[in-house]
């Protein structure tokens, strides 16, 4: 019933706001939705899943970074950043993805960035790449990416706002590459 789903949607968004994903069990969603914790499993499998529904993603990260895994770590600095910057042009993929980024700095939003872009987006690029240290490069390579939202996508700054998605690669590239592989202090 989609008043059901939509109930346990709503009572996963509050948990989630509140707790993180670490701070949030099926179970809770279930009793603040008032239904069964089985109907919370039927309706959206797993945990990662309802989170990923939760938000609201028009894209669902576990699948869109698959190339970048594929791809091998040799080359993933790279791929990573062509990804990045695809669905950011898109869009159809970036509106909603503003929403999320707004909300970055309302009560909660740390935890948007830990929970949703390095638990959901990065964890799995490291965890297929078998990088060491994913709990010091992943970071590295948030503070990249989510800074260059901010300035391009968000606040607009020149040359950023402005600069043709394979400038933005050759640029980022590099760095994210040593992030992911090179020398930590």
């Amino acid at each position: 019933a989609p008043d059901t789903r939509a109930a346990i949607l709503a009572a996963a968004r509050s948990l989630f706001a509140a707790h993180g994903f670490a701070g949030t069990s099926m179970r809770a969603v279930a009793a603040e939705a008032g239904v069964d914790a089985a109907l919370v499993h039927h309706y959206f499998g797993s945990k990662d899943d309802l989170f990923i529904a939760a938000l609201e993603l028009p894209v669902d990260p576990r699948v869109v970074v698959r190339p970048v895994i594929e791809g091998g770590v040799d080359d993933a600095g790279e791929q990573l950043m062509r990804l990045f910057v695809s669905v950011w042009d898109d869009e159809h993929t970036r509106t909603p993805l503003l929403a999320l980024v707004r909300g970055i700095l309302d009560p909660g939003g740390a935890q948007l960035v830990q929970d949703g872009f390095l638990r959901m987006v990065l964890g799995p690029v490291g965890a297929g790449l078998g990088i060491d240290e994913p709990e010091r490069r992943l970071p590295l390579v948030a503070s990249q990416l989510v800074g260059l939202v901010v300035l391009r996508y968000v606040v607009g700054v020149e040359p950023l706002a402005s600069m043709p998605a394979e400038d933005l690669v050759a640029v980022y590239a590099p760095t994210l590459q040593r992030y992911l592989t090179g020398p930590l202090p």
